[in-house]
């Protein structure tokens, strides 16, 4: 990670996003990944010149206006706006999450609707993935993989440095990028904390973390499909929601649902094994 994750997030927004998504013909010459630089400039009402110092990080306080152009272009999540906000508070020498260990305590409330939520595997994350809370649904699903041993399970980190993680996630190349993003956008933002994560993981993980860590400037997935391999109900096809809770130290609701049938039948063929009722 270098020292303009401003230019960094543009970029690899910029390079996600089809010309077709934004009413563009798409050519079949293009060389560059996704929208040019001059097609961007001209949907946000920018130069290209303006533009390419912002990627390269030589002009680094663009104005509200030019935020919300660029977030328009861009077709930015209401989530990714606010991150394009803090990257530019924290690159022009604003202070952004610099303190230590995220909040771990979770509201009553809280954990009160996670009992509503059972049998359904949820669970209260952190900004760097750190596991605070779940339900029984959850512990049915993670805990035979080995993803909740320890006093406080890390995702990336049973998804770096636990064996078990290649073969609990069939997946597992593309949930290491997600993980690998989730610290580096709170990383970007001088989270010492995810900082420190990051060092840990890249000691111990090596290319496989710091790779995936340089690259994705990005933020990660707060939705889709997520392929498990549970050691008594096999293989699963879990469709997540992830929902940010409100004053609460940027802790997030991730809630699992099947996507499919078999998935739905394993799950409840769990609950049952384990003494669970489902709904």
């Amino acid at each position: 990670m270098g020292d303009n994750e401003l230019g960094a997030f543009l970029r690899a927004r910029r390079e996600s996003i089809t010309p077709v998504a934004v009413g563009l013909p798409d050519g079949p010459r293009r060389r560059t990944p996704g929208l040019r630089r001059a097609e961007l400039a001209t949907l946000a009402g920018v130069s290209v010149e303006y533009l390419t110092r912002l990627e390269q990080g030589r002009d680094r306080r663009p104005s509200p206006e030019i935020l919300a152009a660029l977030g328009d272009a861009l077709r930015l999540s209401g989530e990714e706006r606010v991150h394009l906000h803090r990257l530019v508070k924290a690159s022009s020498g604003g202070v952004c999450q610099e303190g230590g260990r995220p909040v771990r305590e979770v509201r009553p409330t809280v954990r009160a609707l996670l009992d509503r939520l059972e049998p359904a595997p949820a669970v209260v994350v952190d900004r760097v993935g750190e596991l605070l809370a779940w339900t029984a649904g959850f512990e049915r699903l993670a805990g035979p993989v080995g993803l909740l041993e320890g006093s406080a399970p890390v995702l990336s980190r049973f998804v770096f440095t636990d064996a078990r993680a290649l073969s609990a996630f069939p997946e597992w190349e593309r949930v290491a990028d997600e993980r690998a993003a989730e610290v580096r956008a709170a990383a970007s933002l001088g989270d010492v904390h995810a900082r420190r994560l990051a060092d840990e993981l890249t000691a111990v993980a090596g290319a496989r973390f710091r790779g995936r860590f340089e690259a994705s400037a990005a933020l990660p997935s707060r939705t889709g499909v997520e392929r498990w391999s549970h050691p008594e109900a096999g293989e699963l096809a879990l469709a997540y929601e992830s929902m940010e809770l409100a004053d609460s130290d940027e802790q997030r609701l991730v809630v699992y649902l099947a996507a499919d049938e078999a998935t739905a039948a394993a799950l409840d063929s769990l609950a049952r094994a384990l003494g669970a009722c489902p709904r």
